[in-house]
């Protein structure tokens, strides 16, 4: 991708919508929303698109982790097995949309985009935790995590949220306490699905 083709009215609007989204995504997850239609109507190709979004994505989730792990609000050991399992999903997700026409990604990205945008407007608010675990352990770890995990591959946006109300509805946590839990996974499916878009 030649840079030199972008103005730097362009570029410094990229800059302060890549904080914004980073910001958003620090807090609740989401900034996919924001980050990857101006990466589109900037005129950069969707898998481009997507695979400069996970680079963004992985270095915000990757400092939220950090920090929350220095802080001990949230344990590596503990999430280990969920990064594990919400990498491999991410892995399968990349893989697959790399198989996808760019004109129907064209086509298919601001739909989701929408989707997932009025989804989260009009879905009820959380509770600040379902008081009881609606499934297993197992389940959770080798179902539900992975298949988010393949939704952060394909396509990405609002996935923090997703593994938030997953953590939510699924283990009854405390939403703050999902919150921080999901940077973990999430951190895992951006880098897993940086890794599938550098080596393609």
């Amino acid at each position: 991708m030649d840079f030199a083709g972008f103005s730097i009215e362009l570029l410094s609007l990229l800059f302060v919508i890549a904080i914004v989204a980073g910001l958003l995504d620090t807090l609740a997850g989401g900034g996919g929303l924001i980050s990857i239609p101006a990466l589109i109507l900037s005129g950069i190709p969707p898998l481009a698109a997507l695979g400069t979004n996970k680079l963004q994505g992985s270095m915000g989730t990757a400092t939220a982790t950090f920090i929350l792990i220095k802080k001990n609000k949230i344990s590596l050991s503990e999430n280990i097995p969920l990064m594990k399992s919400a990498f491999i999903g991410a892995v399968i997700g990349t893989v697959m949309v790399q198989f996808i026409d760019t004109d129907i990604l064209s086509f298919v990205i601001p739909i989701v985009l929408l989707f997932i945008a009025v989804y989260f407007l009009i879905s009820p608010k959380s509770k600040k935790s379902s008081n009881k675990k609606l499934v297993s352990d197992n389940k959770y770890k080798n179902i539900i995590i992975p298949f988010i995990g393949i939704y952060d591959g394909m396509f990405g946006p609002g996935t923090g949220s997703f593994f938030t109300l997953a953590g939510v509805t699924c283990k009854g946590h405390e939403i703050i306490s999902s919150t921080a839990i999901a940077k973990a996974p999430n951190f895992s499916t951006n880098i897993a699905s940086l890794i599938v878009f550098l080596a393609a």
